[in-house]
């Protein structure tokens, strides 16, 4: 039996690392294509959506409410939405001024187009090359899909930032005021809509005496 020459073990051991590495990268152990964690910390970032439909009188998102998050069509979990602001479609109109020559009004022929930023938070693992959420980087631009009971709209991360102790106080404080401001504004539109109509009672005619 011929001994084994110095190339032999070489190559032997490079073929064993190669297996070694492919069998790490596999089981998703390999570190070496991963930056690695400095921290987890909240984030919040804003979701746009742009030329949404919208016939009901209310509007989809509340504050304090959760929203089913989807990342580059891959379903990942409920997040609680903390802020949400909207308007509707704009138009711009030209006018004769030489100083602002012209004016961004509401576009009224499209009455029921709305554009939305929505924001969201979550926990995320901090790496140097920015904030991750179910493994994927949350960064300006990555599609993603809200859904809730009534609707499922697709937009862009617009903004991503992250938060420090007191601002996620700040932040908690703020969205329990405004669920329980909805609640009032739920409440008084209810008694509203039950209370009893009065009926229009007929007016008195005055008969007027012959002179």
């Amino acid at each position: 039996m011929k001994q084994l020459k110095l190339l032999d073990y070489i190559i032997i051991a490079v073929v064993i690392a190669v297996l070694l590495i492919g069998a790490l990268a596999y089981l998703g152990k390999n570190k070496f294509s991963k930056s690695p964690v400095e921290a987890t910390k909240k984030i919040a970032f804003q979701v746009m959506l742009k030329s949404v439909s919208l016939t009901d009188s209310k509007m989809p998102f509340k504050i304090g409410e959760e929203s089913f998050i989807t990342i580059r069509n891959v379903p990942y979990t409920k997040l609680q939405i903390i802020d949400v602001a909207y308007q509707a479609k704009k138009m711009v109109l030209p006018i004769n001024n030489p100083q602002q020559p012209f004016v961004v009004i509401d576009d009224y022929s499209m009455p029921y187009q709305f554009d939305f930023i929505v924001t969201l938070i979550d926990d995320a693992k901090i790496t140097k090359d920015g904030a991750v959420v179910g493994g994927n980087k949350i960064k300006i631009g990555l599609p993603i899909v809200l859904e809730g009971f009534n609707y499922r709209i697709g937009g862009t991360i617009s903004n991503v930032q992250i938060l420090e102790d007191k601002q996620v106080e700040e932040i908690n404080k703020f969205v329990t005021q405004a669920k329980l401001q909805s609640q009032m504004d739920d409440a008084l539109q209810s008694q509203a809509q039950n209370a009893p109509k009065e009926e229009a009672k007929p007016e008195k005619q005055v008969e007027k005496s012959a002179e």
